[in-house]
Parts: structure tokens; sequence; C-alpha cells
């Protein structure tokens, strides 16, 4: 099976992208990485593609004006379409996320289903205000979602086949109905939002990208899936295959031992970006990240002694 990966980045995020890509080499993906991005490319490439043995990243300009946490969708299915006419799958990736596992893993988990990770606040179950509200929506413009199970994934992780096509026109299509529900989709939670509704807790689609996501797998309820539990993205103990920074201390930007020191300890995603942050990519001076290495070390050491509960 022929597996395109793609991205979405923009300012500091690029950092991320290093070593993700550097983590795809690691596991033994062989292929292609499509990264889109807004703003200036990363100083660390001098061209629109930089090819490292049997790995080609390409760096794809994008003038939209629609926050990336929204436009997964139709990027994956302009990779589909366009640049990457002769895939058989597509692993859309954040670019917070390294890959622990091996290739062939991921090749197996692809072909079994359209492919994501339980997320942190899993699960919801079934009559909860949340999912009863969506139903509700979606109803209103002859929409009909059906309850497939509690499990609530994590948007930062979708893979699909060509086969499974229609999953991502579904997930576009009810992100585009959600859009003035948020005020537009170049409204994120991340950012606060401009609209109050974004910032209310117990509104449905708070977690707007997620929530759609959630909402497109009651919508495609005949479609196979296949879902990694929490332990996947390492939000609980277990075997990690795609640890993700959440929120916004991402690993390059974090103090970790100032942080360690206020009880805050590194996370499995500080672990595997470091990792990974030197490589074919790199998007560091040379020897930072061998230092940032042993700060991380010494933090795990202070974190033994302190810690917040």
């Amino acid at each position: 099976m022929t597996t395109a990966v793609c991205t979405l980045f923009e300012g500091d995020y690029h950092h991320g992208v290093a070593a993700l890509v550097n983590s795809l080499h690691a596991s033994g993906f062989i292929g292609n990485v499509f990264a889109g991005y807004r703003g200036p490319r990363p100083t660390w490439t001098t061209s629109d593609e930089l090819c490292f043995g049997n790995l080609r990243i390409h760096f794809v300009p994008l003038a939209q004006n629609l926050h990336f946490a929204n436009f997964k969708p139709q990027f994956m299915r302009r990779v589909f379409s366009h640049l990457a006419a002769d895939a058989d799958a597509v692993l859309y990736l954040d670019p917070d996320i390294c890959l622990t596992a091996p290739w062939r893993f991921i090749e197996t988990w692809l072909e079994t289903g359209v492919a994501m990770c339980e997320d942190v606040n899993s699960p919801v179950y079934e009559n909860h205000p949340r999912r009863l509200d969506w139903r509700k929506f979606y109803a209103g413009h002859d929409v009909s979602l059906r309850y497939r199970g509690d499990v609530y994934v994590n948007s930062g992780a979708v893979g699909v086949t060509r086969a499974r096509l229609g999953f991502l026109e579904t997930w576009e299509r009810l992100q585009t109905l959600m859009a003035e529900e948020i005020g537009g989709l170049d409204q994120v939670k991340l950012d606060g939002g401009t609209s109050a509704r974004m910032r209310d807790p117990f509104f449905c689609f708070n977690v707007h990208d997620q929530d759609a996501l959630n909402a497109t797998l009651e919508a495609c309820a005949d479609t196979p899936v296949s879902i990694l539990g929490r332990e996947a993205m390492g939000f609980m103990p277990g075997l990690r295959v795609l640890p993700h920074a959440l929120g916004p201390r991402k690993p390059w930007r974090r103090s970790y031992l100032f942080e360690a020191l206020a009880g805050r300890p590194p996370g499995p995603a500080d672990d595997a970006f470091w990792r990974h942050a030197s490589g074919p990519v790199s998007s560091w001076p040379s020897g930072l990240s061998g230092r940032r290495r042993r700060q991380l070390r010494v933090a795990r050491l202070i974190s033994r002694f302190i810690s917040v509960r």
C-alpha cells in the first residue's frame, strides 16, 4: 500500500514538522510527506522539496484563511486528488506529534479502518448532552447521526484509505455546516475565538474540529474504523504510538528546569520530540538539541521529588 503523510503548520510549528519527519524516517517510512504552510517557509530548507533517501518532504504554500485546525479534511482530499494522486492512503498528523512505532504497524492500522486515536477527554457517553446537541443540530440540516460507541477521538491523527474517501467528504461537510455556529472556520478554541460561544465549555462545538470529527463518526456509522486507546498519544500509560503535545506548552517552547521546579514534569511527547529533534532534518543550531535533552533528563530527576497533585 502506498501511503502519503501530510501535516499543516505555521509559525514556530516548523520545529514540530522537522521532528515529525525525523520520526517517520526512523520508523522506516518510505514515501512522500506533504507539509502545508502559511507564512514564510522554514529557514532550514532552501527549496520546496527535500529528499532523504526514500523519504521526500514537499512544502505546499497555502493562501486560504481557514484556521488549520478546520482545514484537515480539505487538505487530505487535496493530497488524494492532486498532490499524491497515486496514493492508496493518506495519514494526517499534527505537527506536535512524533511517531514512535514501526511503520509496518501504521500500515496495518490504516488497512483496518479509518485510523484515529482516543482523546484525553474520552469517553463521551451515548446520551451525553454534547452528543444530543450534535444530533439535533445536524438533523436540522438533513444529516442523521447514529451512535456507535462512547469513544471520543482526537483530530491530531486521522488516516484514510482511498476506498473510504467519503469519510473525508462527510467530515468537510459537517465542518462547513458547523461554521456559522462557531463564527466561521477561521475561529479556533486555542486562540480563544472571537465568538462568545467558542469560550463556552458547555457549547457542543467548543472543541470544533474534534466535535465535527466525532459527529462524522456517527454520520458514517457503517464505515469501518480502527481506534487506538488513550495510551497511543501518551495520555495514559501503555503502548505509545503517536505521542501528542497538547496545549500551548509545546516541547520547543518549554523551559524544563523551571517547570520541573514548579511541579510540572516533562511528558511522553517531550521525550519523543527531543529524541527526534536531530536527524536528517534539523531545525536547531548545532548542539542545542543535545543540551535540551540533557535538561530534560535533569527535569525528570527533579520531578521525582517535586510534583503538583
